[in-house]
């Protein structure tokens, strides 16, 4: 019936949409420069059209999944589900005197992620044919951990682990100490070897001056990414880190964007080296695109935030994608909760094309354990 209403262009309207949340513990104490946690919560949605379900999801917290399912579910209910853009702006003028950072954009994207997969459910193709085909058949991961709560012997087996699994980069968190910082660097270089990337994180975690000083001290160890040396909000300092740091370290920000508006300015101050985007932060699909535009307007790669199972669909179809972040707690909680998560090959990701959407099914029993 779907495919018949299509080829007569008439609409598919969405019959219902729901909202669920879980909180996840972690395997060990996580903290980074400027923050410390214990747990993760998991944010899905599921919508139906057609005689068709689909899932999307996010990582934020109780507040998104309530504003989704109090505010939003009522927004997209009823809409054409071929149109994902419509439903979109429909989400994002709803929200205009909420504030459109944090929640609410989170909230969105948890949304729009499950219509994209909706409308490729529908249409029976993946979701790289949808969103324009692929640009490359498999995107480069980088492991993602290393936190400031790690022990020595910690650090250095998950790194090394990654290392030796054929991830050809990997990611620690600093900020926390910055003498402690170089001893943890070497200790990370290593553990990984010589011909392995090693990119640092501090989260914000240093003044203008420390980062600076930092980021020389790390060129012993061959740092080839400075993530948020100091703050996002403070372009001014990443552009003087950009202007003065070793050449061969790139500058890199943005996964707390929450639209198009804050990449451009991050963007136009140039503040950066590498523009990172999260699709479960910055709308969705809809809101990625736009950032992908973006970059391709500056002639700026791009990053993707966390994710890694959301971001290998779009990482392989947006140009100007350099590398999508293999986190730790991420990768965990998606193996944990759905069939058809992509697993690292040659230090690559690829997404399943035999599967309509995102080709994902939730462990339905599996995740109700965690459920808020």
């Amino acid at each position: 019936m779907t495919a018949f209403l299509q080829s007569r262009g008439e609409a598919v309207p969405i019959d219902d949409l729901k909202v669920s949340a879980f909180t996840i513990p972690t395997d060990y104490p996580e903290s980074d420069g400027t923050l410390e946690w214990d747990r993760t919560t998991l944010v899905l949605v599921e919508a139906k059209a057609g005689g068709v379900s689909s899932l999307g999801y996010g990582y934020a917290d109780l507040p998104t999944a309530k504003l989704i399912e109090g505010t939003l579910a009522h927004v997209v209910r009823g809409l054409d589900a071929m149109s994902t853009e419509g439903a979109w702006w429909s989400m994002v003028h709803r929200i205009r005197n909420l504030g459109r950072p944090g929640i609410c954009s989170m909230a969105i994207s948890c949304v729009d992620l499950a219509l994209w997969d909706l409308k490729a459910r529908l249409l029976g193709v993946p979701m790289v044919t949808l969103l324009g085909g692929l640009v490359r058949p498999s995107v480069p991961a980088y492991g993602s951990g290393g936190f400031t709560s790690y022990s020595d012997q910690q650090l250095q087996a998950q790194l090394g682990g990654w290392a030796e699994q054929g991830l050809r980069s990997v990611k620690m968190k600093i900020g926390r100490d910055a003498e402690a910082d170089v001893h943890r660097v070497e200790i990370a270089r290593n553990a990984i070897g010589p011909e392995v990337r090693l990119f640092v994180d501090a989260n914000g975690g240093y003044t203008r001056k420390q980062a600076l000083a930092q980021a020389y001290r790390f060129t012993e160890f061959d740092v080839r990414w400075f993530e948020e040396p100091v703050s996002s909000d403070d372009l001014e300092g990443l552009r003087l880190m950009r202007d003065r740091a070793p050449a061969d370290m790139a500058i890199s920000a943005g996964e707390y964007g929450y639209d198009a508006y804050y990449f451009r300015r991050m963007l136009d101050a140039g503040a950066v080296d590498v523009l990172q985007a999260d699709a479960t932060r910055c709308g969705g699909y809809t809101g990625f695109m736009q950032a992908s535009a973006l970059c391709v307007a500056h002639g700026m790669p791009l990053s993707t935030h966390t994710a890694p199972t959301l971001h290998t669909h779009v990482g392989c179809v947006s140009h100007p994608v350099l590398n999508l972040e293999y986190f730790h707690d991420h990768v965990r909680i998606e193996n944990m909760f759905f069939d058809g998560v992509p697993q690292p090959e040659g230090g690559e990701l690829s997404p399943d094309i035999t599967r309509p959407g995102l080709g994902l099914e939730l462990k339905r029993a599996d995740a109700e354990r965690f459920a808020a």
